[in-house]
């Protein structure tokens, strides 16, 4: 899910993040992923999922992904559904705008283990899950700049893309924490 935008030369003239009052709003669902050039305030609610932000300090220009399971097997269809596979669409689309990833930025979130049966195990689905997505990372040296995983609640996060803005929370309280 992405809308299309303009290409990086035709973009507005980019303003502080202070001066930016008004976003654009879409909500993420599990399996899919967002970017855009434009100003916009992405939703997405995790638990053992993990969503990967992705923003270009140059360009300004940022992205989402919320996938469900650490690893595509090569057997059915390939979807982001996968955090290999949600990573490197989200690159390539962030490229398909004029992001370099030299110049890409990461922050982490989710991975919680919310179900109270498997608390017990070390290695439950929402660790697969952020092990992945740092070893990704480190392979495509992006460096990981901000994260808020693990434990046993799940996060609302709502990722401004023009500014790298993100707020979450992981309680049942106001938005409280800001990486």
């Amino acid at each position: 899910m992405h809308p299309s935008s303009k290409p990086v030369s035709d973009r507005r003239p980019l303003s502080p993040p202070s001066e930016v009052s008004e976003r654009a709003t879409a909500y993420l669902h599990p399996g899919q992923l967002f970017v855009s050039a434009e100003s916009y305030a992405v939703t997405t609610i995790l638990g053992s999922c993990v969503a990967v932000c992705l923003w270009d300090q140059v360009t300004r220009i940022g992205g989402m992904n919320h996938f469900l399971l650490p690893s595509f097997n090569g057997e059915g269809i390939a979807s982001p559904r996968f955090g290999n596979i949600a990573i490197k669409e989200l690159l390539d689309q962030l490229a398909g705008l004029g992001s370099q990833k030299q110049n890409l930025l990461a922050k982490m979130f989710g991975g919680a283990c919310v179900l109270e049966a498997f608390r017990q195990r070390q290695h439950h689905l929402g660790i697969k899950n952020i092990e992945m997505a740092r070893a990704l990372l480190e392979s495509e040296s992006i460096p990981l700049v901000g994260h808020d995983v693990g434990g046993q609640r799940g996060r609302k996060l709502i990722f401004h893309t023009d500014d790298y803005g993100i707020r979450f929370r992981s309680d049942h309280t106001n938005l409280h924490g800001r990486v």
